[in-house]
Protein backbone atom coordinates (compact mmCIF):
# COMPACT_ATOMS: atom_id res chain seq x y z
CA UNK A 1 0.00 0.00 0.00
CA UNK A 2 1.45 3.35 -1.09
CA UNK A 3 1.65 6.53 0.98
CA UNK A 4 0.26 9.66 -0.67
CA UNK A 5 0.68 13.21 0.65
CA UNK A 6 -2.00 15.67 -0.45
CA UNK A 7 -0.73 19.24 0.01
CA UNK A 8 -3.03 22.18 0.72
CA UNK A 9 -2.18 25.73 -0.35
CA UNK A 10 -4.13 28.98 -0.35
CA UNK A 11 -2.84 32.47 -1.23
CA UNK A 12 0.41 33.33 -2.99
CA UNK A 13 2.23 36.66 -2.65
CA UNK A 14 5.31 38.24 -4.21
CA UNK A 15 5.91 39.97 -0.86
CA UNK A 16 8.19 37.78 1.29
CA UNK A 17 7.03 39.66 4.38
CA UNK A 18 3.48 38.41 3.84
CA UNK A 19 4.49 34.73 3.85
CA UNK A 20 2.47 33.68 6.90
CA UNK A 21 -0.35 31.26 7.66
CA UNK A 22 -2.56 30.94 4.55
CA UNK A 23 -0.25 33.02 2.34
CA UNK A 24 3.00 31.68 0.91
CA UNK A 25 5.59 33.78 -0.90
CA UNK A 26 6.45 33.09 -4.52
CA UNK A 27 10.06 32.50 -3.42
CA UNK A 28 9.05 29.71 -1.04
CA UNK A 29 6.51 28.23 -3.42
CA UNK A 30 9.04 28.07 -6.24
CA UNK A 31 11.59 26.46 -3.90
CA UNK A 32 9.06 23.75 -3.09
CA UNK A 33 8.01 23.23 -6.71
CA UNK A 34 11.64 23.08 -7.83
CA UNK A 35 12.23 20.41 -5.19
CA UNK A 36 9.40 18.29 -6.64
CA UNK A 37 10.80 18.65 -10.13
CA UNK A 38 14.44 18.00 -9.28
CA UNK A 39 13.57 14.99 -7.12
CA UNK A 40 11.31 13.33 -9.69
CA UNK A 41 7.99 13.55 -7.88
CA UNK A 42 4.89 12.56 -9.85
CA UNK A 43 1.85 14.79 -9.45
CA UNK A 44 -1.70 13.54 -9.94
CA UNK A 45 -5.15 14.92 -10.54
CA UNK A 46 -7.94 13.28 -8.55
CA UNK A 47 -9.51 12.08 -11.78
CA UNK A 48 -6.35 10.04 -12.36
CA UNK A 49 -6.63 8.39 -8.93
CA UNK A 50 -10.20 7.20 -9.34
CA UNK A 51 -9.42 3.83 -10.90
CA UNK A 52 -5.82 3.35 -9.76
CA UNK A 53 -4.73 0.75 -7.23
CA UNK A 54 -0.99 1.54 -7.22
CA UNK A 55 1.23 4.63 -7.42
CA UNK A 56 4.89 5.40 -8.11
CA UNK A 57 7.01 5.82 -4.93
CA UNK A 58 7.23 9.63 -5.10
CA UNK A 59 3.62 10.57 -5.73
CA UNK A 60 1.90 13.72 -4.50
CA UNK A 61 -1.31 15.68 -5.01
CA UNK A 62 -1.05 19.48 -4.99
CA UNK A 63 -4.23 21.41 -4.11
CA UNK A 64 -5.13 25.09 -3.91
CA UNK A 65 -8.30 26.33 -2.23
CA UNK A 66 -10.49 29.31 -3.20
CA UNK A 67 -9.16 30.14 -6.72
CA UNK A 68 -7.93 33.55 -5.64
CA UNK A 69 -6.59 35.88 -8.33
CA UNK A 70 -3.15 35.72 -6.72
CA UNK A 71 -3.07 32.00 -7.54
CA UNK A 72 -3.78 32.82 -11.19
CA UNK A 73 -0.99 35.40 -11.22
CA UNK A 74 1.65 33.49 -9.26
CA UNK A 75 0.87 29.79 -8.73
CA UNK A 76 -0.31 28.96 -12.24
CA UNK A 77 2.92 30.18 -13.94
CA UNK A 78 5.05 28.24 -11.45
CA UNK A 79 3.05 25.05 -11.98
CA UNK A 80 3.53 25.51 -15.72
CA UNK A 81 7.25 26.27 -15.32
CA UNK A 82 7.89 23.03 -13.43
CA UNK A 83 5.33 20.87 -15.26
CA UNK A 84 3.34 20.07 -12.11
CA UNK A 85 -0.32 19.11 -11.95
CA UNK A 86 -2.63 20.60 -9.33
CA UNK A 87 -6.28 20.74 -8.32
CA UNK A 88 -7.92 24.14 -7.75
CA UNK A 89 -11.07 24.07 -5.60
CA UNK A 90 -13.72 26.65 -6.51
CA UNK A 91 -16.23 28.37 -4.15
CA UNK A 92 -18.65 28.96 -7.03
CA UNK A 93 -20.85 31.76 -5.65
CA UNK A 94 -17.81 34.03 -5.24
CA UNK A 95 -16.42 33.86 -8.79
CA UNK A 96 -15.41 37.37 -9.82
CA UNK A 97 -16.02 38.65 -6.28
CA UNK A 98 -13.83 38.55 -3.15
CA UNK A 99 -13.28 36.09 -0.30
CA UNK A 100 -16.17 37.50 1.70
CA UNK A 101 -16.08 34.56 4.15
CA UNK A 102 -12.79 36.08 5.36
CA UNK A 103 -12.20 39.82 5.24
CA UNK A 104 -12.92 40.20 1.56
CA UNK A 105 -9.33 41.26 0.92
CA UNK A 106 -8.55 38.72 -1.79
CA UNK A 107 -10.07 38.77 -5.26
CA UNK A 108 -11.51 35.51 -6.57
CA UNK A 109 -10.79 34.52 -10.17
CA UNK A 110 -13.20 35.52 -12.89
CA UNK A 111 -14.70 33.07 -15.34
CA UNK A 112 -12.32 34.26 -18.06
CA UNK A 113 -9.33 33.63 -15.81
CA UNK A 114 -10.54 30.10 -15.06
CA UNK A 115 -11.05 29.47 -18.76
CA UNK A 116 -7.49 30.65 -19.50
CA UNK A 117 -5.98 27.92 -17.30
CA UNK A 118 -4.48 24.86 -19.00
CA UNK A 119 -6.69 21.87 -18.00
CA UNK A 120 -3.83 19.43 -18.60
CA UNK A 121 -2.01 21.02 -15.65
CA UNK A 122 -4.86 22.19 -13.45
CA UNK A 123 -8.06 20.32 -12.69
CA UNK A 124 -10.98 22.10 -11.04
CA UNK A 125 -12.83 20.68 -8.05
CA UNK A 126 -15.64 21.71 -5.70
CA UNK A 127 -15.20 23.93 -2.63
CA UNK A 128 -18.93 24.27 -2.01
CA UNK A 129 -20.73 27.35 -3.31
CA UNK A 130 -20.96 29.63 -0.26
CA UNK A 131 -17.87 28.44 1.69
CA UNK A 132 -19.75 27.63 4.90
CA UNK A 133 -19.12 25.04 7.62
CA UNK A 134 -20.90 21.86 6.59
CA UNK A 135 -21.27 20.77 10.22
CA UNK A 136 -23.39 23.88 10.90
CA UNK A 137 -25.77 23.30 7.97
CA UNK A 138 -28.88 21.18 7.73
CA UNK A 139 -29.13 18.44 5.11
CA UNK A 140 -31.45 20.71 3.09
CA UNK A 141 -28.97 23.60 3.25
CA UNK A 142 -26.12 21.36 2.13
CA UNK A 143 -28.20 20.11 -0.81
CA UNK A 144 -29.12 23.67 -1.79
CA UNK A 145 -25.42 24.55 -1.78
CA UNK A 146 -24.77 21.62 -4.14
CA UNK A 147 -27.68 22.72 -6.33
CA UNK A 148 -26.34 26.27 -6.53
CA UNK A 149 -22.88 24.96 -7.43
CA UNK A 150 -24.35 22.89 -10.26
CA UNK A 151 -26.37 25.83 -11.60
CA UNK A 152 -23.24 28.00 -11.74
CA UNK A 153 -21.18 25.22 -13.36
CA UNK A 154 -23.84 24.62 -16.03
CA UNK A 155 -24.47 28.32 -16.70
CA UNK A 156 -20.77 28.97 -17.28
CA UNK A 157 -19.77 25.78 -19.06
CA UNK A 158 -17.17 24.87 -16.44
CA UNK A 159 -15.53 21.46 -16.39
CA UNK A 160 -15.28 20.40 -12.74
CA UNK A 161 -14.22 17.00 -11.44
CA UNK A 162 -16.33 15.76 -8.48
CA UNK A 163 -13.68 16.05 -5.79
CA UNK A 164 -14.82 18.26 -2.90
CA UNK A 165 -12.53 20.12 -0.49
CA UNK A 166 -14.59 20.79 2.63
CA UNK A 167 -14.46 24.51 3.54
CA UNK A 168 -12.32 24.92 6.67
CA UNK A 169 -11.79 21.15 6.49
CA UNK A 170 -15.12 21.01 8.32
CA UNK A 171 -17.75 18.26 8.06
CA UNK A 172 -20.15 16.44 10.43
CA UNK A 173 -18.10 14.01 12.52
CA UNK A 174 -20.78 12.53 14.80
CA UNK A 175 -23.48 10.05 13.92
CA UNK A 176 -26.08 10.06 12.52
CA UNK A 177 -25.14 13.38 10.86
CA UNK A 178 -21.89 11.95 9.47
CA UNK A 179 -23.59 9.09 7.65
CA UNK A 180 -26.28 11.42 6.28
CA UNK A 181 -23.58 13.79 5.05
CA UNK A 182 -21.75 11.01 3.24
CA UNK A 183 -25.03 9.89 1.67
CA UNK A 184 -25.48 13.44 0.38
CA UNK A 185 -21.99 13.30 -1.12
CA UNK A 186 -22.90 10.06 -2.91
CA UNK A 187 -26.24 11.49 -4.05
CA UNK A 188 -24.37 14.40 -5.63
CA UNK A 189 -21.86 12.08 -7.34
CA UNK A 190 -18.87 13.27 -5.30
CA UNK A 191 -15.95 10.85 -5.70
CA UNK A 192 -13.52 12.29 -3.12
CA UNK A 193 -14.06 14.39 0.01
CA UNK A 194 -11.07 16.23 1.47
CA UNK A 195 -10.62 17.24 5.09
CA UNK A 196 -7.33 18.43 6.66
CA UNK A 197 -5.92 15.85 9.08
CA UNK A 198 -2.28 16.73 8.32
CA UNK A 199 -1.24 13.16 7.65
CA UNK A 200 -0.08 11.25 4.59
CA UNK A 201 -2.78 8.98 3.17
CA UNK A 202 -2.58 5.27 2.63
CA UNK A 203 -3.41 4.54 -0.99
CA UNK A 204 -5.83 3.24 -2.14
CA UNK A 205 -7.82 5.43 0.26
CA UNK A 206 -9.62 3.60 3.06
CA UNK A 207 -12.46 6.14 2.90
CA UNK A 208 -12.62 8.35 -0.18
CA UNK A 209 -14.71 10.90 1.76
CA UNK A 210 -12.03 11.43 4.41
CA UNK A 211 -8.92 12.15 2.38
CA UNK A 212 -6.38 13.98 4.54
CA UNK A 213 -4.48 17.06 3.43
CA UNK A 214 -1.25 18.52 4.79
CA UNK A 215 -1.54 22.25 5.46
CA UNK A 216 1.47 24.09 3.99
CA UNK A 217 1.92 27.30 6.00
CA UNK A 218 3.54 30.44 4.67
CA UNK A 219 5.92 30.60 7.62
CA UNK A 220 7.14 27.00 7.22
CA UNK A 221 10.88 26.75 6.66
CA UNK A 222 12.06 24.57 3.79
CA UNK A 223 13.19 21.95 6.32
CA UNK A 224 9.79 21.96 7.99
CA UNK A 225 8.11 21.66 4.62
CA UNK A 226 10.20 18.61 3.70
CA UNK A 227 9.46 17.00 7.07
CA UNK A 228 5.73 17.59 6.55
CA UNK A 229 5.99 16.12 3.07
CA UNK A 230 7.68 13.00 4.43
CA UNK A 231 5.87 12.48 7.73
CA UNK A 232 2.83 14.75 7.87
CA UNK A 233 2.43 17.21 10.72
CA UNK A 234 4.67 16.04 13.59
CA UNK A 235 3.84 16.78 17.21
CA UNK A 236 6.99 18.87 17.59
CA UNK A 237 5.45 21.32 15.07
Amino acid sequence: MASLPVLMYHNVSEDKNKSFRLTISTVKLEEQFRYFSENNYTTFHFSELENRIALPPKSIVITFDDVTTNQFLHAVPLLKKYGLKATFFIPFYYLGKTDEWNKGAEKIMTLSELQAIDPSLIEFGYHSSRHRHYAKLSDAEIQEDFDESERIIAANGLKVYPALAFPYGNYPKKEPQKSRFQELLKKNNIKFGLKIGNRRNKFPFKNTFEVQRIDVKGEDSFLKFRLKLKFGKLKLF
